[in-house]
Protein backbone atom coordinates (compact mmCIF):
# COMPACT_ATOMS: atom_id res chain seq x y z
CA UNK A 1 0.00 0.00 0.00
CA UNK A 2 1.07 3.84 -0.69
CA UNK A 3 0.35 6.10 1.62
CA UNK A 4 0.01 10.05 0.51
CA UNK A 5 1.66 12.49 2.97
CA UNK A 6 0.04 16.13 2.32
CA UNK A 7 2.91 18.25 3.52
CA UNK A 8 2.26 21.45 1.11
CA UNK A 9 0.86 23.64 3.16
CA UNK A 10 2.18 27.28 4.03
CA UNK A 11 0.65 26.93 7.81
CA UNK A 12 0.17 30.73 7.78
CA UNK A 13 -1.90 29.73 11.59
CA UNK A 14 1.14 28.45 12.38
CA UNK A 15 3.03 32.03 11.56
CA UNK A 16 5.84 33.16 12.61
CA UNK A 17 7.63 30.29 13.01
CA UNK A 18 6.80 29.46 9.31
CA UNK A 19 8.29 32.36 8.05
CA UNK A 20 10.88 30.13 6.32
CA UNK A 21 9.83 26.76 7.23
CA UNK A 22 6.67 24.71 6.77
CA UNK A 23 4.64 23.28 9.03
CA UNK A 24 5.55 19.75 8.64
CA UNK A 25 8.45 20.61 9.18
CA UNK A 26 8.73 21.65 12.74
CA UNK A 27 10.50 20.63 15.55
CA UNK A 28 8.46 17.62 17.50
CA UNK A 29 11.04 15.92 19.79
CA UNK A 30 14.02 14.21 18.10
CA UNK A 31 12.16 14.89 14.33
CA UNK A 32 9.97 17.06 12.14
CA UNK A 33 6.47 17.33 12.74
CA UNK A 34 5.65 15.20 9.19
CA UNK A 35 8.43 12.28 10.16
CA UNK A 36 6.14 10.92 13.11
CA UNK A 37 3.61 10.31 10.92
CA UNK A 38 5.59 8.71 8.12
CA UNK A 39 7.91 6.48 10.84
CA UNK A 40 4.43 5.30 11.46
CA UNK A 41 3.36 4.54 8.14
CA UNK A 42 6.68 2.67 7.18
CA UNK A 43 6.05 0.75 10.49
CA UNK A 44 2.93 -0.29 9.36
CA UNK A 45 4.53 -1.64 6.51
CA UNK A 46 3.53 0.85 3.30
CA UNK A 47 5.35 -0.32 0.57
CA UNK A 48 6.13 3.56 -0.55
CA UNK A 49 5.40 6.97 0.44
CA UNK A 50 4.21 9.98 -1.74
CA UNK A 51 5.13 13.36 -0.48
CA UNK A 52 2.94 16.33 -1.22
CA UNK A 53 4.73 19.22 -1.44
CA UNK A 54 4.71 23.35 -1.88
CA UNK A 55 5.94 25.66 0.58
CA UNK A 56 9.22 25.78 0.90
CA UNK A 57 9.48 21.96 -0.55
CA UNK A 58 13.22 21.67 -0.56
CA UNK A 59 13.35 21.31 3.37
CA UNK A 60 11.07 18.47 3.15
CA UNK A 61 13.36 16.49 0.06
CA UNK A 62 16.04 17.12 1.99
CA UNK A 63 14.64 15.31 5.12
CA UNK A 64 13.21 12.50 3.64
CA UNK A 65 15.61 12.32 0.23
CA UNK A 66 14.47 9.55 -2.85
CA UNK A 67 14.56 6.63 0.41
CA UNK A 68 13.23 6.87 3.97
CA UNK A 69 14.17 4.15 6.21
CA UNK A 70 14.43 1.50 3.16
CA UNK A 71 11.00 2.81 1.87
CA UNK A 72 10.78 4.61 -1.84
CA UNK A 73 9.54 8.21 -1.72
CA UNK A 74 8.07 10.26 -4.73
CA UNK A 75 7.38 13.57 -4.39
CA UNK A 76 4.34 15.41 -5.95
CA UNK A 77 4.46 19.19 -6.58
CA UNK A 78 0.97 21.40 -5.04
CA UNK A 79 1.97 25.15 -6.52
CA UNK A 80 -1.34 26.49 -5.55
CA UNK A 81 -2.75 25.21 -1.95
CA UNK A 82 -6.58 24.22 -3.50
CA UNK A 83 -7.62 21.90 -0.75
CA UNK A 84 -6.79 18.37 0.56
CA UNK A 85 -8.70 16.56 -2.57
CA UNK A 86 -6.51 18.87 -4.79
CA UNK A 87 -3.06 17.60 -2.96
CA UNK A 88 -4.15 14.42 -3.42
CA UNK A 89 -4.81 15.12 -7.04
CA UNK A 90 -1.33 16.42 -7.54
CA UNK A 91 -0.27 12.84 -6.51
CA UNK A 92 -2.76 10.75 -9.02
CA UNK A 93 0.46 9.82 -11.40
CA UNK A 94 2.21 7.97 -8.50
CA UNK A 95 -0.79 5.76 -7.56
CA UNK A 96 -1.38 2.47 -8.41
CA UNK A 97 -3.29 0.75 -6.14
CA UNK A 98 -5.03 0.96 -2.59
CA UNK A 99 -3.52 4.65 -0.91
CA UNK A 100 -3.68 5.83 2.45
CA UNK A 101 -4.08 9.57 2.60
CA UNK A 102 -2.02 11.31 6.32
CA UNK A 103 -1.97 14.57 7.40
CA UNK A 104 1.57 15.69 7.69
CA UNK A 105 0.60 18.12 10.53
CA UNK A 106 -1.05 15.83 12.52
CA UNK A 107 0.34 13.47 15.36
CA UNK A 108 -1.16 9.91 15.75
CA UNK A 109 -0.68 7.39 17.88
CA UNK A 110 1.55 4.63 15.68
CA UNK A 111 -0.47 1.56 16.83
CA UNK A 112 -3.82 2.72 16.46
CA UNK A 113 -2.26 4.61 12.83
CA UNK A 114 -0.64 0.83 12.65
CA UNK A 115 -3.99 -0.65 12.77
CA UNK A 116 -5.89 1.75 10.29
CA UNK A 117 -3.42 0.66 7.52
CA UNK A 118 -3.68 -2.92 8.31
CA UNK A 119 -7.59 -2.28 7.93
CA UNK A 120 -7.28 -0.64 4.66
CA UNK A 121 -6.52 -3.70 3.24
CA UNK A 122 -9.73 -5.05 3.24
CA UNK A 123 -10.95 -2.18 2.36
CA UNK A 124 -11.96 1.80 2.23
CA UNK A 125 -11.45 3.28 5.78
CA UNK A 126 -11.41 6.73 7.90
CA UNK A 127 -9.50 6.99 10.81
CA UNK A 128 -12.20 8.66 13.70
CA UNK A 129 -11.47 9.76 17.25
CA UNK A 130 -13.59 10.21 20.16
CA UNK A 131 -13.99 13.72 21.56
CA UNK A 132 -15.92 15.86 24.84
CA UNK A 133 -17.35 18.34 22.09
CA UNK A 134 -17.20 17.33 18.55
CA UNK A 135 -19.55 20.66 17.36
CA UNK A 136 -15.63 22.05 16.43
CA UNK A 137 -15.35 19.14 13.91
CA UNK A 138 -15.84 17.38 11.31
CA UNK A 139 -18.71 14.82 13.02
CA UNK A 140 -18.75 10.97 11.34
CA UNK A 141 -22.17 9.35 11.17
CA UNK A 142 -23.04 6.03 10.93
CA UNK A 143 -25.37 3.37 10.31
CA UNK A 144 -24.98 -0.49 11.33
CA UNK A 145 -21.17 0.76 12.03
CA UNK A 146 -20.88 1.49 8.30
CA UNK A 147 -19.58 5.20 7.25
CA UNK A 148 -22.73 7.28 6.42
CA UNK A 149 -21.22 10.96 5.90
CA UNK A 150 -19.40 13.27 7.87
CA UNK A 151 -20.61 16.46 8.98
CA UNK A 152 -19.07 19.74 9.57
CA UNK A 153 -19.33 21.21 13.08
CA UNK A 154 -22.65 20.34 13.36
CA UNK A 155 -24.36 21.97 16.42
CA UNK A 156 -26.15 19.11 17.34
CA UNK A 157 -23.76 16.19 16.80
CA UNK A 158 -25.19 12.26 16.42
CA UNK A 159 -21.67 10.53 17.64
CA UNK A 160 -18.72 11.77 19.42
CA UNK A 161 -16.94 10.21 16.62
CA UNK A 162 -14.51 13.04 14.77
CA UNK A 163 -12.85 13.02 11.51
CA UNK A 164 -9.08 12.76 12.10
CA UNK A 165 -7.79 13.29 8.53
CA UNK A 166 -6.63 9.65 8.06
CA UNK A 167 -8.03 7.77 5.33
CA UNK A 168 -7.61 4.55 3.54
CA UNK A 169 -9.10 4.65 -0.23
CA UNK A 170 -9.17 1.76 -2.89
CA UNK A 171 -7.41 2.34 -6.25
CA UNK A 172 -10.88 3.55 -8.13
CA UNK A 173 -10.81 6.66 -5.67
CA UNK A 174 -7.77 8.21 -7.75
CA UNK A 175 -10.66 8.64 -10.91
CA UNK A 176 -12.68 10.37 -8.19
CA UNK A 177 -10.36 12.95 -7.01
CA UNK A 178 -11.44 15.71 -9.37
CA UNK A 179 -14.10 17.43 -7.18
CA UNK A 180 -15.91 20.66 -7.36
CA UNK A 181 -15.13 23.65 -4.91
CA UNK A 182 -16.58 23.44 -1.62
CA UNK A 183 -18.55 26.57 0.50
CA UNK A 184 -15.20 27.07 1.54
CA UNK A 185 -13.14 27.26 -1.75
CA UNK A 186 -11.37 24.23 -1.34
CA UNK A 187 -11.17 21.01 -2.97
CA UNK A 188 -12.26 18.80 -0.40
CA UNK A 189 -10.76 14.97 0.85
CA UNK A 190 -14.24 14.80 2.36
CA UNK A 191 -16.00 15.29 -1.26
CA UNK A 192 -13.89 12.21 -2.61
CA UNK A 193 -15.01 10.52 0.89
CA UNK A 194 -18.83 10.68 -0.18
CA UNK A 195 -18.32 9.73 -3.34
CA UNK A 196 -16.74 6.67 -1.97
CA UNK A 197 -19.55 5.94 0.21
CA UNK A 198 -21.58 5.76 -2.86
CA UNK A 199 -19.44 3.34 -3.84
CA UNK A 200 -18.24 0.97 -1.29
CA UNK A 201 -18.89 -0.05 2.56
CA UNK A 202 -16.47 2.73 4.63
CA UNK A 203 -15.83 1.48 8.00
CA UNK A 204 -13.88 3.52 10.83
CA UNK A 205 -10.73 2.88 13.18
CA UNK A 206 -10.62 4.51 16.28
CA UNK A 207 -7.59 6.34 17.06
CA UNK A 208 -6.61 6.41 20.63
CA UNK A 209 -4.65 9.36 20.56
CA UNK A 210 -5.07 12.37 17.99
CA UNK A 211 -3.33 15.76 17.58
CA UNK A 212 -4.09 18.61 14.97
CA UNK A 213 -0.84 20.68 14.98
CA UNK A 214 -2.15 23.94 13.52
CA UNK A 215 -0.97 26.46 16.01
CA UNK A 216 2.08 27.17 17.82
CA UNK A 217 0.53 26.32 21.12
CA UNK A 218 -0.71 22.93 19.68
CA UNK A 219 3.40 22.62 18.54
CA UNK A 220 3.87 22.95 22.57
CA UNK A 221 1.67 19.84 23.26
CA UNK A 222 2.91 17.92 20.50
CA UNK A 223 6.18 18.15 22.20
CA UNK A 224 4.68 17.59 25.77
CA UNK A 225 3.27 14.09 23.82
CA UNK A 226 6.51 13.02 22.44
CA UNK A 227 8.90 14.34 24.59
CA UNK A 228 7.01 12.50 27.17
CA UNK A 229 8.03 9.72 25.58
CA UNK A 230 11.54 9.77 25.66
CA UNK A 231 13.52 7.17 27.64
CA UNK A 232 16.70 8.08 29.35
CA UNK A 233 20.03 8.50 27.45
CA UNK A 234 23.17 10.66 28.17
CA UNK A 235 25.79 10.29 25.10
CA UNK A 236 27.01 14.11 25.06
CA UNK A 237 29.10 15.41 27.88
CA UNK A 238 28.01 16.12 30.95
CA UNK A 239 29.55 17.67 33.83
CA UNK A 240 29.98 16.18 37.07
CA UNK A 241 28.54 19.02 39.21
CA UNK A 242 25.21 18.90 36.63
CA UNK A 243 22.56 16.73 37.32
CA UNK A 244 19.75 15.66 35.31
CA UNK A 245 16.35 13.84 36.71
CA UNK A 246 14.62 11.71 34.90
CA UNK A 247 13.82 11.04 31.42
CA UNK A 248 16.47 13.48 30.19
CA UNK A 249 18.18 12.80 27.15
CA UNK A 250 21.31 14.44 26.27
CA UNK A 251 22.45 13.64 22.48
CA UNK A 252 26.33 13.32 21.45
CA UNK A 253 27.78 16.19 20.67
CA UNK A 254 26.08 18.35 23.19
CA UNK A 255 27.55 19.80 26.77
CA UNK A 256 26.00 20.66 30.13
CA UNK A 257 28.03 22.41 32.24
CA UNK A 258 28.19 22.37 35.99
CA UNK A 259 25.44 23.02 38.32
CA UNK A 260 22.56 22.88 35.52
CA UNK A 261 19.98 21.29 36.49
CA UNK A 262 17.66 19.39 33.59
CA UNK A 263 14.33 17.56 35.01
CA UNK A 264 12.83 15.54 32.25
CA UNK A 265 11.05 14.74 30.02
CA UNK A 266 14.06 17.22 27.80
CA UNK A 267 15.86 16.32 24.60
CA UNK A 268 19.26 18.12 24.47
CA UNK A 269 20.63 17.91 21.04
CA UNK A 270 23.66 17.75 19.19
CA UNK A 271 25.40 20.57 19.37
CA UNK A 272 23.91 22.47 21.91
CA UNK A 273 25.47 23.76 24.82
CA UNK A 274 23.82 23.80 28.60
CA UNK A 275 25.05 26.26 31.40
CA UNK A 276 27.01 26.57 33.71
CA UNK A 277 24.01 26.82 36.68
CA UNK A 278 20.98 26.72 34.18
CA UNK A 279 17.52 25.37 35.34
CA UNK A 280 15.28 23.24 32.42
CA UNK A 281 12.21 22.05 33.26
CA UNK A 282 8.73 20.15 32.05
CA UNK A 283 8.85 19.09 28.57
CA UNK A 284 11.30 20.87 26.95
CA UNK A 285 13.35 20.68 23.99
CA UNK A 286 16.41 22.18 23.17
CA UNK A 287 17.66 21.56 19.34
CA UNK A 288 20.34 21.77 17.54
CA UNK A 289 23.31 24.61 18.10
CA UNK A 290 21.41 26.16 20.70
CA UNK A 291 22.78 27.93 23.60
CA UNK A 292 20.79 28.25 27.11
CA UNK A 293 23.44 29.90 29.49
CA UNK A 294 24.47 30.84 32.89
CA UNK A 295 21.59 31.42 35.63
CA UNK A 296 18.80 30.58 32.91
CA UNK A 297 15.56 29.17 33.17
CA UNK A 298 13.64 27.52 30.83
CA UNK A 299 10.50 25.31 31.22
CA UNK A 300 8.34 23.72 29.30
CA UNK A 301 9.24 25.32 25.98
CA UNK A 302 10.63 24.56 22.32
CA UNK A 303 14.24 26.49 21.67
CA UNK A 304 14.75 25.93 17.92
CA UNK A 305 17.92 25.42 16.11
CA UNK A 306 20.55 28.52 16.43
CA UNK A 307 19.34 29.94 19.05
CA UNK A 308 20.84 31.88 22.20
CA UNK A 309 19.69 32.31 25.89
CA UNK A 310 22.54 33.54 27.03
CA UNK A 311 22.13 35.08 30.51
CA UNK A 312 20.34 35.40 33.65
CA UNK A 313 16.64 34.85 31.46
CA UNK A 314 13.37 33.30 31.76
CA UNK A 315 11.65 31.25 29.11
CA UNK A 316 8.17 29.84 29.85
CA UNK A 317 6.06 27.98 28.04
CA UNK A 318 6.81 29.56 24.79
CA UNK A 319 8.50 29.08 21.23
CA UNK A 320 11.08 30.57 20.26
CA UNK A 321 12.30 30.55 16.28
CA UNK A 322 15.82 29.73 14.69
CA UNK A 323 18.23 32.21 15.21
CA UNK A 324 16.42 34.00 18.13
CA UNK A 325 19.06 35.93 20.58
CA UNK A 326 17.69 37.09 24.20
CA UNK A 327 19.42 39.56 25.76
CA UNK A 328 20.77 39.55 29.33
CA UNK A 329 18.06 39.48 31.70
CA UNK A 330 15.14 39.12 29.24
CA UNK A 331 11.72 37.52 31.20
CA UNK A 332 9.12 36.08 29.42
CA UNK A 333 5.75 36.20 31.71
CA UNK A 334 3.61 33.22 30.84
CA UNK A 335 0.70 33.63 33.00
CA UNK A 336 -2.23 36.34 33.84
CA UNK A 337 -2.87 37.61 36.97
CA UNK A 338 -6.85 36.65 37.24
CA UNK A 339 -5.44 33.22 35.72
CA UNK A 340 -7.87 33.29 32.73
CA UNK A 341 -6.33 31.40 29.85
CA UNK A 342 -3.82 33.39 27.06
CA UNK A 343 -4.95 34.28 23.96
CA UNK A 344 -2.54 34.43 20.85
CA UNK A 345 -3.14 36.30 17.38
CA UNK A 346 -3.88 33.83 14.65
CA UNK A 347 -4.17 35.42 11.00
CA UNK A 348 -5.01 38.57 12.20
CA UNK A 349 -7.60 37.86 15.04
CA UNK A 350 -7.04 36.75 18.95
CA UNK A 351 -7.98 33.48 19.81
CA UNK A 352 -7.94 31.28 23.30
CA UNK A 353 -5.11 29.19 23.56
CA UNK A 354 -6.98 27.18 25.95
CA UNK A 355 -4.02 27.41 28.24
CA UNK A 356 -3.52 29.46 31.46
CA UNK A 357 -0.09 29.56 30.90
CA UNK A 358 1.59 30.34 27.63
CA UNK A 359 4.30 32.52 26.79
CA UNK A 360 5.81 34.24 23.77
CA UNK A 361 5.88 33.35 20.11
CA UNK A 362 9.19 34.61 18.72
CA UNK A 363 9.80 34.24 14.52
CA UNK A 364 12.72 33.67 13.00
CA UNK A 365 16.02 36.17 14.14
CA UNK A 366 14.27 38.03 16.63
CA UNK A 367 16.44 39.97 19.31
CA UNK A 368 16.03 41.53 22.60
CA UNK A 369 17.81 44.19 24.43
CA UNK A 370 18.99 43.65 27.70
CA UNK A 371 16.23 43.14 30.43
CA UNK A 372 13.32 43.30 27.84
CA UNK A 373 10.29 41.80 29.74
CA UNK A 374 7.47 40.42 27.46
CA UNK A 375 3.70 39.88 28.31
CA UNK A 376 1.65 36.75 28.04
CA UNK A 377 0.75 35.44 24.29
CA UNK A 378 2.83 37.99 22.21
CA UNK A 379 3.82 37.49 18.73
CA UNK A 380 6.97 38.69 17.65
CA UNK A 381 7.55 38.46 13.73
CA UNK A 382 10.56 37.25 12.18
CA UNK A 383 13.65 39.82 12.87
CA UNK A 384 11.47 41.71 15.58
CA UNK A 385 13.99 43.79 18.16
CA UNK A 386 13.35 45.12 21.39
CA UNK A 387 15.37 48.34 23.08
CA UNK A 388 17.36 47.57 26.41
CA UNK A 389 14.59 47.90 29.35
CA UNK A 390 11.76 47.59 27.07
CA UNK A 391 8.67 45.86 27.96
CA UNK A 392 6.47 44.43 24.66
CA UNK A 393 3.13 44.28 25.69
CA UNK A 394 1.56 43.43 22.23
CA UNK A 395 2.65 42.46 19.03
CA UNK A 396 5.19 43.52 17.00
Amino acid sequence: MQAVLLAAGEGTRMRPLTASLPKPMLPVADRPLVAHTADAAVEAGVDELVVVVGYEADAVREYFDSEYRGVPVEYAVQGEQLGTAHAVQCAREYLDGPFAVLNGDDLYDEGSLADLLAAGRDGPVIGTCRVEDPTSYGVVELSDGVVTGVVEKPSDPSTDLVNVGAYVFPAAARDWLDVPLSDRGEHEITDVLARVIEDRSVRTVTVDRWLGCGRPWELLAANEWKLGELDRRVDGEVHPGADLRGDVVVEAGATVDAGVVVEGPALVRSGADLGPNAYVRGATLLAEDTHVGNAVEVKNSVVMRDTNVPHHAYVGDSVLGTGVNLGAGTKVANLRHDGADISFTVRGERVSTGRRKFGVVAGPGVKTGINTSIDPGVRLSPGATSAPGERIDRDR
